[in-house]
């Protein structure tokens, strides 16, 4: 890749990358990306981090340079203080008022609302 960040990575090269805080400790990885089928852009990533998993907005993450993984540019404490959800019982895709407050926690506005 030349040194440089890629600028195109499919999803499934996306799955499963780990990823680390911003003192480079792994927190944890990558388990969906989830699609907003209306607007063609990535929803949020799934984050799987102790045993549970976390919606992140998917500017909260960054490809690290010439490696396979991620780095979450927010503290770990956001993740430990939130509830996430569990593999088998995933919020509803449709409901745009979660979606709103998880960007909100995170500090982005949402991409719908751009």
């Amino acid at each position: 890749m030349n040194g440089s960040v890629p600028k195109f990575l499919s999803a499934s090269t996306i799955e499963k990358d780990k990823v680390e805080d911003l003192n480079g400790e792994d927190i944890g990885h990558i388990e969906e990306l989830m699609i907003d089928l209306d607007f063609g852009t990535v929803a949020y990533a799934a984050l799987s981090f102790k045993d549970k998993l976390f919606a992140v907005p998917w500017e909260a993450l960054s490809l690290k340079e010439g490696e396979h993984r991620f780095v979450f540019h927010h503290d770990r404490s956001l993740l430990e203080d939130s509830e996430g959800f569990d593999k088998d019982n995933w919020p509803l895709s449709n409901e745009r008022k979660w979606l709103t407050d998880v960007y909100s926690k995170y500090g982005f506005a949402p991409y719908w609302e751009k």
